[in-house]
């Protein structure tokens, strides 16, 4: 873990004023309704249509982060089966205060690619180590060479030899598609991440159409529903490339063998989304659920970025949608709504009301659009989780919990995770089995549930 967020537990940042809090709730709650989208989407292909363009596509790849890998993977088949003009830029990974623990997440897209790529179809070989920084520069070079064309063609080649540190294939490459120079190299990749920047998005393994971002094979599904609601797809009788997967709870049941661990928090919409059917898959399972809650980032003193902030509620609409998730009228609780509400869950949880009070939180926060940030809000809150007010009224604000909540923190960073909603399934004696963060892989815990059941 970086140096910097190494004592996170308690740290508490300034709570945004109460017009700030309600300004900034409503303009996210505006530039996310779903009217408001599709008359965006309308307007961008009316204007497209009225140009004679075609539908254009870019991508943005990391060449050392495991998610690129399986996303170069689809872009073959992206470009013959949609009517696109696909444009590829090569960019390095998220950076300043966008890069929150950039060792932590490249070696959790190793891990995570190698999971999720059978699952999808492609390929990815275990990697545990990071990737030979000469060989990433070697790739570099010669992906930096190629227009958008040849990139698409030769991108997985080139992308499997540097993953199976085969030095002799990328020199191989190197020979018959030719390289740039080292500092011509990273001007391409400069001029990648500028037109990244220009259109406000951070990250590598990422898709950009008309004002809108998709990640990676996970988000593709999105990508690929757009273009064929506008006559794009070639192939409109074929499935998806990528479909989404179903978090399917599946035929058999435990007996106390398995463990699913949760590291949820207050002001997460991606947590928003995901909890109730955590609750709901471990209830249907028969797996002993542990929730543990954490602070959100922003509290535990972790930088965020507009950019990052704005993107991060768009995806959470859709995929909401997509999972038919209630997620409408957001206000935000950040600050004192978050310390309020856990400091009277070691009593609900004594109540036998933990796993309510936490949902009944994130729908008051990002479905019903309650401010969370006065008694009224706090009320409706503990009353829809079945609790007395009059009683929790008198514990508002008692200490005990930052402890549990740090120790919460600690656990979920050993075990090389720090972004909420994170999972762990835990064997009969503690061992983890699974270790994944986010609320997309919610179908791969059920999945391993059942093979592991059976």
């Amino acid at each position: 873990m970086s140096e910097q967020f190494k004592d996170q537990g308690g740290v508490a940042s300034m709570a945004p004023s109460p017009f700030k809090r309600w300004l900034m709730s409503k303009v996210i709650t505006h530039l996310n309704r779903p009217s408001r989208l599709s008359g965006q989407r309308a307007k961008i292909e009316k204007h497209r249509l009225r140009s004679g363009h075609r539908h254009r596509v870019e991508y943005f790849h990391q060449v050392d982060d495991g998610y690129s890998y399986l996303a170069a993977q689809v872009l073959p088949d992206l470009a013959n089966r949609y009517d696109i003009e696909l444009v590829c830029h090569l960019v390095s990974g998220p950076r300043g205060n966008n890069a929150v623990e950039p060792e932590l997440l490249l070696k959790l897209s190793r891990y995570d690619a190698h999971l999720v790529a059978p699952e999808y179809g492609l390929e990815f070989p275990e990697h545990c180590a990071e990737l030979d920084a000469e060989l990433v520069q070697l790739a570099t070079q010669i992906l930096a060479n190629l227009n958008s064309r040849e990139f698409v063609k030769q991108v997985v080649a080139i992308s499997r030899a540097l993953w199976s540190d085969d030095k002799a294939e990328l020199l191989r490459l190197q020979a018959q598609l030719d390289s740039l120079p080292e500092g011509q190299a990273q001007a391409v990749v400069a001029r990648g991440n500028a037109r990244r920047e220009q259109l406000k998005h951070y990250s590598g393994a990422m898709f950009y159409y008309g004002k809108e971002w998709y990640w990676g094979v996970d988000r593709l599904y999105h990508l690929e529903e757009r273009l064929a609601h506008l006559g794009a797809d070639k192939l409109a009788e074929k499935p998806m490339l990528v479909p989404r997967p179903a978090v399917e709870s599946g035929p058999l049941k435990d007996n106390g063998s398995l463990t699913l661990e949760i590291y949820p928090s207050l002001r997460s919409p991606y947590t928003a989304i995901s909890f109730d059917r955590t609750v709901q898959l471990a209830n249907d399972t028969g797996v002993n659920l542990v929730v543990r809650p954490v602070l959100p980032m922003v509290m535990r003193g972790v930088p965020a970025t507009r950019e990052k902030g704005l993107y991060i509620f768009s995806d959470t609409v859709r995929e909401a949608h997509s999972a038919n998730v209630a997620f409408d009228k957001m206000y935000d609780p950040i600050g004192d709504p978050v310390r309020r509400a856990y400091s009277l869950y070691p009593w609900a949880c004594e109540r036998g009301k933990g796993n309510e009070l936490l949902s009944a939180f994130l729908r008051c926060a990002f479905v019903e659009g309650v401010n969370t940030n006065n008694d009224k809000g706090l009320r409706r809150v503990v009353e829809n989780a079945g609790l007395d007010w009059s009683e929790a009224r008198s514990r508002i604000g008692q200490p005990g919990w930052e402890q549990q909540l740090e120790a919460n923190r600690l656990a979920m960073y050993e075990a090389g995770l720090w972004g909420v909603p994170s999972y762990r399934l835990l064997d009969k004696q503690g061992q983890a089995i699974l270790a994944l963060w986010g609320q997309d892989r919610l179908w791969l815990v059920a999945r391993e549930i059942q093979r592991r059941l059976a």
